[in-house]
């Protein structure tokens, strides 16, 4: 006899900020009913109540610029751009190389 998967629920954002400012306001008793009137699952409900960010918002752990560092290269590659210089992906890889190294991090990879 084979598990049949139950559809995941589909809930937004504003819905899990819905039920946590209702749970905080004591208009709604507790998780577990704020799960039932949002359905929006009550770890998620727990977890953004503990300040856990979604994982959309999160920065992924494999990613070796910073926004900042990323920023900086966009930058040099429009402003050589705007020169008649188009970069190379050799020369981008470079840019990113030569950041990277002055934070003591090895080099980027492949992709």
């Amino acid at each position: 006899m084979s598990q049949q998967l139950q559809p995941l629920k589909a809930y937004t954002e504003a819905d899990v900020q819905l039920a946590l400012l209702d749970v905080k306001r004591n208009q709604i008793p507790s998780l577990r009913r704020a799960e039932a009137v949002y359905k929006v699952p009550k770890t998620t409900i727990r977890r953004r109540r503990d300040g856990k960010p979604s994982r959309r918002d999160c920065e992924p752990n494999s990613k070796s610029l910073t926004k900042l560092e990323e920023e900086v290269i966009v930058q040099r590659i429009l402003d050589e751009n705007l020169r008649g210089l188009p970069p190379s992906k050799l020369h981008v890889q470079d840019m990113a190389d030569r950041l990277l190294r002055d934070r003591g991090v090895k080099s980027i990879g492949k992709n």
